[in-house]
C-alpha cells in the first residue's frame, strides 16, 4: 500500500517544506502533529469509487464521493488500532505492521452505507476510530479481496501490512 490521501499529503509537505519561516519550534508554523493511534477501516467496492473518496479524503456516508459509502459499518465492525516498526527495519523507504491485528468476529455478512456487500477490496489507515469520518492517511486494494460473512474474522497479520514511499 503507498496511496496518501491529498489530505496527508498537504501535511507532509507543509511539515517539511513550510514549518515555518525557518523556526523549527513545533507550533511556529504548519507542522503536522501525528495521532496517537493509527487505526485500520475496512471498505468494499467493485468498482473504483472508494479509492477516489479516500484519496480525496471525503467524509460522510451519503454518497459514492465519500469514503464513509464504502466502509464496512455492521457485523460487529470496529476500526483497529494499528502499530509499525521503525521505518527501514527491512527494506528503505517501507514501513510495516509489527503486531497482529484482528478485527471482532462478524456477527452478520459485513456491509456498507451504500450496500457494497460484504467482499472487503480496500484498506486505509485512519487518523481516528468513527467509522464513516475521520482523516484518511493512507489507503489501498488489498492484494486478494476477502469475503466477511456472519462467523468470519478478518485479521491481518504482523509484518503483512506494509507502506512505501516512492
Amino acid at each position: 500500500m503507498s496511496s496518501a490521501s491529498d489530505y496527508l499529503e498537504d501535511k507532509l509537505l507543509d511539515h517539511v517544506l513550510n514549518f515555518g519561516n525557518g523556526s523549527l519550534t513545533v507550533g511556529s508554523g504548519r507542522g503536522y502533529t501525528p495521532p496517537a493511534t493509527v487505526y485500520v477501516a475496512l471498505f468494499a467496492d467493485s468498482g473504483s469509487g472508494v479509492a477516489a473518496a479516500l484519496e480525496s479524503n471525503t467524509s460522510g456516508t451519503d454518497t459514492t464521493a465519500k469514503f464513509g459509502y464504502y466502509e464496512i459499518n455492521n457485523g460487529s465492525y470496529a476500526r483497529q488500532a494499528i502499530t509499525f516498526a521503525n521505518a527501514g527495519a527491512a527494506t528503505t523507504g517501507t514501513i510495516s505492521s509489527n503486531a497482529t491485528v484482528s478485527f471482532p468476529v462478524a456477527t452478520a455478512d459485513y456491509d456498507t452505507a451504500g450496500s457494497s456487500g460484504n467482499v472487503v477490496t480496500h484498506l486505509a489507515l485512519m487518523d481516528g476510530n468513527t467509522t464513516g469520518a475521520d482523516n484518511v492517511l493512507f489507503f489501498g486494494a488489498l492484494t486478494t479481496n476477502k469475503t466477511v460473512s456472519s462467523g468470519d474474522q478478518f485479521t491481518i497479520s504482523s509484518g503483512n501490512l506494509s507502506i512505501s514511499l516512492a
